[in-house]
Parts: C-alpha cells; structure tokens; sequence
C-alpha cells in the first residue's frame, strides 16, 4: 500500500509540472499484461487460505511472480524512473531470495502498526535469523495514516521510480513514443 502513496505524488507533481493525466495514455508499456498477471498472483497468494493451501510451494510462487514483475520492468527501461523501479524490485527480490522466499519485517516497525506476526503465508513476516536486515521491511509509515504499512529500502526506490515515471508520462508531448 506504500506505493499508492508515490501514484498520488506522482501524480500531483505531474500536475504541478504542468502536465496531464491524459498524456499517461500514450505510454507505451511492453508486456504490460505479464506484470498484472504476476501482481494478481501475489494479490491472490496472500489471501490467507490460498498462501496456506500452497504450503512449500507459495515461496515459489512468490519469487517466481516477482521474477515476472522484474522481466516486465527490464524491458520497459527505457521509461524515465523505470531503472528506479527496477533497482527497487532487485533490492525487494535480494531479501526475498537470501530469506527463504519471504520479506522479513522488523518486529518493531509492525509494533509501531499495532501489528503482530500473524498465522499464515504472508509477504512480510517475522523471522529470527534474517539475512540482509537493511533490505528488509524494517521501516513503517504512521500509523495514523490510511493503509498504514510496513516498507523497505526497495520499496522507497520502486515509490520514487514510480512517482517520477508518472509525472514524466504526464508531462511528454502526446505524440511522443
């Protein structure tokens, strides 16, 4: 939920930019279809009963989708705030890997939430040996706000990568490719 954050600042800077919401339309995003196939996978995965069903298999699951979310950012580089987002997702995909296939969150910063570790497969989760902790979810935004969630170093890069690409895309030319 961190990122819906950086689509309305991206968005606001667009405007403030000058640009158009409309403008967006014309962005020409390549295997745009096998990014929102991955990202239901993971919206799915994470439901508590199928993450459960899947047992051993949900990590699997969870970096395979993610590998896929990574392909599509490769190949739409080109994109200003891309590479950001790319480097993010690396960032995201490293801890992944090096923790099992799973996003350790740091028991404070859910603490700051009110949030415990809950049952069941999830994409941040409490761990008590975790491997590289500074690209882990160890950050939290307040808890006062909507959709208050715990974030990573990776996330802040793929939030900033996106907010720059949406406010470049609101402000190209229409015509340009």
């Amino acid at each position: 939920m961190f990122v819906l954050y950086a689509v309305v600042i991206g968005i606001v800077a667009g405007y403030a930019l000058g640009g158009r919401l409309g403008r967006m339309e014309s962005v020409r995003i390549r295997w745009r279809w096998l990014a929102f196939a991955a990202l239901a996978v993971q919206v799915v995965l994470f439901l508590p009963r199928v993450g459960d069903a899947l047992g051993p298999v949900a990590p699997v699951v969870y970096v395979a989708s993610s590998l896929a979310v990574l392909v599509v950012i490769l190949v739409n580089v080109r994109i200003p705030g891309v590479a950001l987002i790319g480097a993010g997702a690396a960032c995201n995909l490293v801890a992944i890997l090096a923790n099992g296939g799973s996003m350790p969150a740091s028991p404070a910063a859910l603490a700051s939430l009110g949030w415990t570790d809950g049952a069941g497969y999830s994409n941040s989760v409490v761990r008590p040996d975790v491997a590289i902790a500074p690209l882990t979810d160890v950050f939290a935004l307040p808890a006062w706000l909507p959709l208050a969630n715990v974030f990573s170093f990776g996330d802040v890069l793929i939030a900033v990568g996106l907010a720059v690409a949406i406010a470049w895309a609101m402000r190209r030319p229409a015509a340009a490719a």
